[in-house]
C-alpha cells in the first residue's frame, strides 16, 4: 500500500470513528446511538486493519478481526437485546408512551446544542494536547492522534451528561474505543495478547452493567437516573 493511500484511507478511517462520536451527542433515540456506536467498531477495526496492512503486521490484522467482531458485532447486539426487552416490557406494562420513553434520551443534563459546542471544544482540546506529541514523530498515525483523545474525552461527556443507563453504557464504550485508538495510532497498536485481555474485560464489564441494568429496571420500572435519585431521596 503506497504512503499516500495508507494517508488518505486513514483519514477517512479516523473521521467516520469522530463523527459517529459526535452524532451520539445529537440523537437521543437508544436504538440510534447503538448503531452509531456499531459503525464506530467498523471504523476503529479499520484504522486497526490499515495500520497492519502497512506495517506488514499479521497481529495487528487479527486484532482488527476481534475488535469487528467484538465492538462492531457482539457489545452492539448485547445493548440492542437489553434495549428491546425494555421497551417490550414497558410497552406491555405502561402503554405504548412508557416504550418510548424507556427507548430515548427524554431529557438529558445538557441539550443538544450545547453538547455539539461542548464537543467542538474538547475536539480543539484534545488537537491542542496532543499537538506536541505528534510533532515529535510526524507520521500519519500520530497526525491523527487527536482523533483518539477527542473520543475519549467525549465519551467521558457522554458517560456523565446521560441519564439513561444504557447510555451510560455506551458513554463507556465511546471512551473504551478512544482509548483503544489512542493505542494503535500513538504506538502502532498493541500486543494481540493485550488487545484480548483488554477485550475480555470490556466485555465482562458490559455483561456486568447489563445485569445491573436489568435488575434496576425490574426493581424500580424504570433506567432514569435522576428518578433512582428520587427514590433514594
Amino acid at each position: 500500500m503506497s504512503e499516500g493511500l495508507f494517508t488518505q484511507l486513514l483519514d477517512l478511517a479516523c473521521g467516520a470513528f469522530l463523527l459517529a462520536a459526535v452524532i451520539v451527542l445529537w440523537r437521543r433515540e437508544l436504538a440510534a446511538i447503538v448503531r452509531l456506536f456499531a459503525l464506530q467498531g467498523v471504523a476503529l477495526a479499520a484504522i486497526a486493519l490499515l495500520l497492519g496492512l502497512h506495517e506488514d503486521r499479521w497481529d495487528l490484522l487479527a486484532v482488527a478481526t476481534g475488535i469487528g467482531a467484538l465492538r462492531a458485532g457482539l457489545l452492539p447486539y448485547l445493548i440492542r437485546r437489553a434495549l428491546q426487552s425494555f421497551v417490550a416490557e414497558r410497552g406491555g406494562g405502561s402503554g405504548r408512551h412508557g416504550g418510548s420513553e424507556e427507548a430515548r434520551e427524554t431529557q438529558p443534563l445538557i441539550n443538544v446544542a450545547a453538547s455539539l459546542l461542548t464537543a467542538a471544544a474538547l475536539t480543539l482540546l484534545a488537537y491542542a494536547v496532543a499537538r506536541p506529541l505528534a510533532e515529535l514523530d510526524p507520521t500519519p498515525a500520530t497526525r491523527a492522534l487527536p482523533v483518539g483523545l477527542a473520543v475519549v474525552l467525549i465519551g467521558f461527556f457522554v458517560l456523565v451528561t446521560r441519564r439513561r443507563a444504557l447510555a451510560q453504557v455506551v458513554g463507556f464504550l465511546l471512551l473504551d474505543n478512544g482509548i483503544t485508538a489512542t493505542a494503535f495510532l500513538a504506538a502502532s497498536g498493541v500486543p494481540l495478547i493485550v488487545e484480548l485481555g483488554v477485550s475480555f474485560d470490556v466485555l465482562l464489564a458490559v455483561l456486568v452493567l447489563q445485569l445491573l441494568t436489568v435488575r434496576v429496571r425490574e426493581a424500580f420500572g424504570t433506567t432514569d437516573i435522576d428518578d433512582l435519585r428520587e427514590l433514594h431521596d
